[in-house]
């Protein structure tokens, strides 16, 4: 006698659960992002000039805010001012490790013009191939 045996029906993916663990992350990003960002307020002076290049390493920024204090965006504690010695220890540290990486002067617009220069001068003897100056983009 033949018995006819019950197919199981094909097992499928539930896809639910994966969607909200996504959408959790997706929430976890969105509330990170901004926290990410850090740096020291300078006012740039405004200028139309070329942005970097998208294939580009990732710049090393040296800033001058107003007061004349240097910070740097690979230190320890980006917010604390550094010295010009401690700048150009950590510059040429950095540029032994990675010698392609750009390096960029955040300078803000109430500094004075001898300060920038100052800091491009240090950059350029701690091994900087060449300097940048960051600007923003002009208000039309």
């Amino acid at each position: 006698m033949y018995v006819r045996k019950r197919r199981r029906p094909v097992s499928e993916i539930n896809v639910v659960p994966y969607i909200d663990v996504m959408l959790v992350l997706l929430i976890i990003f969105m509330v990170t992002a901004p926290l990410v960002t850090q740096g020291v307020k300078v006012d740039l002076p405004k200028a139309e000039a070329q942005p970097l290049e998208d294939d580009s390493k990732p710049p090393l920024i040296a800033s001058v805010d107003a007061e004349g204090n240097y910070f740097l965006n690979i230190a320890e504690d980006q917010e604390q001012a550094m010295t010009a010695v401690d700048v150009a220890t950590l510059v040429a540290a950095h540029l032994r490790i990675e010698p392609e990486t750009p390096v960029v002067v955040k300078g803000d617009g109430a500094v004075p013009y001898s300060n920038i220069v100052q800091l491009m001068v240090l950059l350029q003897r701690a091994g900087a191939p060449s300097v940048g100056l960051m600007t923003d983009p002009p208000e039309n």
